[in-house]
C-alpha cells in the first residue's frame, strides 16, 4: 500500500440527464435504490446496504453529463493534506476544502482530474442507518466501482496513481491495440476505479455490488424480465475475478450488477496484464454473449459535456 495514501473509498457517482422521473425511476423502481432525500430538480440515491448517505445523485439538466464521482477520506485534516498536495502539483482546485451540505453533511472539496471530470473528496459525512441486506434480496449492498473512458488512458492512469495515490491492480490489454484498461485501487478491493481507453472523456460504466451470487442472478433476471437492454453478461471477469451484468439505463450510460469482487493482498500483490481476446480473460464462465464492436460503443457512451465545467451544485 502507497505510504501517502489518504482515499479510503468510493463514495457516490452524479449524473445529470434531461429526462428526471424517467431516470429516477430506473434506478428506485428496477435498480434497487432507495430515495433519501430531494430538492430541487435533484434526488439521492441511497444503498440499504451501506452506511454512505447516498450513491447516485442524479439532477436534472438539459444535457447528460457526469456531473462528479466522489471518494472519502479518513478526516478533514486529511482532505486539507490531499487539497494541498494537489495545488502544489498545479491541479486546479474547483472548490478549497469546508462545509458540505450535502445529505450527511461532512468537510470536503472539488477539483478536476486530467480529462476535466469533476472530483469531489470528503471526510466527517454522517453515517447513514443502514442494514443486512437478506438472503435473495436482490437490490444493491453498495457502489462498487466506476469505469471511465479516457483518451488517454495511460496518461490518465498515471495521474491518479501520482496525485491520489491510486495503485495498479491489473490491464486488459490487445495484441494489435495495445493496453486497453487500467484497474486501480485504493484499498485491497481490487478495484475502485478504472480507466479504459476510449474516443473521448465520458463515463464507461457504474458497477453496484449484490450480496452474492443468488442475489446478482436474481436482480439480473429481473432487469430481463422487464425488458431492460441487456449490453454483455451474466458472466464473470478474470481481472477482479466478479460477476457481470451489464445494462443501459434510460439515458444511456452503462450500469453493472457485480458480487464478489477481489480482496487483494496489497504487499504482495504483482499486477497482471491479461490479453482480454482469451475468452477466458472477459468471462471464466463461459455464459455471457461474446464480446463484440456492439458492446464496445455502448460503453463509449456519449462525449461528457461536462468536461472542465464543475456541475452547478
Amino acid at each position: 500500500m502507497p505510504d501517502d495514501r489518504l482515499i479510503t473509498h468510493l463514495r457516490h457517482v452524479d449524473l445529470a440527464v434531461p429526462d428526471f422521473d424517467k431516470q429516477v425511476d430506473f434506478y428506485t423502481g428496477l435498480w434497487g435504490l432507495s430515495r433519501v432525500a430531494d430538492d430541487s430538480g435533484v434526488v439521492f440515491l441511497a444503498a440499504e446496504g451501506s452506511p454512505e448517505q447516498y450513491i447516485v445523485r442524479i439532477r436534472k439538466d438539459e444535457q447528460k453529463r457526469l456531473d462528479l464521482i466522489a471518494f472519502g477520506v479518513a478526516t478533514p485534516a486529511d482532505a486539507d493534506a490531499l487539497a494541498e498536495r494537489l495545488l502544489a502539483a498545479g491541479v486546479q482546485l474547483i472548490t478549497r476544502p469546508g462545509a458540505m451540505d450535502t445529505p450527511g453533511g461532512g468537510y470536503g472539496f472539488r477539483f478536476f482530474d486530467l480529462d476535466g471530470r469533476t472530483v469531489e473528496i470528503s471526510a466527517g459525512v454522517e453515517p447513514r442507518r443502514h442494514r443486512k441486506i437478506e438472503p435473495r434480496e436482490s437490490i444493491p449492498v453498495r457502489l462498487s466501482h466506476v469505469v471511465l473512458n479516457s483518451p488517454d488512458a495511460a496518461a490518465t492512469r498515471d495521474w491518479y496513481t501520482r496525485h491520489l495515490s491510486f495503485a495498479l491492480s491489473d490491464t486488459l490489454a490487445h495484441p494489435h491495440l495495445g493496453e486497453m484498461m487500467y484497474f486501480l485501487r485504493c484499498n485491497p478491493q481490487h478495484h475502485s476505479l478504472a480507466i479504459a481507453s476510449g474516443p473521448h472523456t465520458s463515463l464507461h460504466h457504474a458497477s453496484f455490488e449484490l450480496r452474492g451470487i443468488d442475489e446478482y442472478m436474481f436482480g439480473t433476471g429481473r432487469l430481463l424480465r422487464a425488458g431492460i437492454r441487456k449490453i454483455w453478461g451474466p458472466g464473470r471477469h478474470l481481472a477482479g475475478d466478479n460477476t457481470f451484468s451489464y445494462f443501459a439505463d434510460p439515458h444511456g450510460n452503462t450500469v453493472e450488477y457485480t458480487t464478489e469482487l477481489e480482496q487483494l493482498d496489497e504487499d504482495a500483490w504483482h499486477p497482471h496484464v491479461y490479453d482480454f481476446t482469451q475468452p477466458e480473460v472477459s468471462d471464466q464462465w463461459g455464459t455471457a454473449n461474446p464480446i463484440d464492436e456492439i458492446i464496445a460503443q455502448e460503453t463509449f457512451n456519449e462525449p461528457d459535456r461536462g468536461v472542465f465545467v464543475p456541475p452547478p451544485l
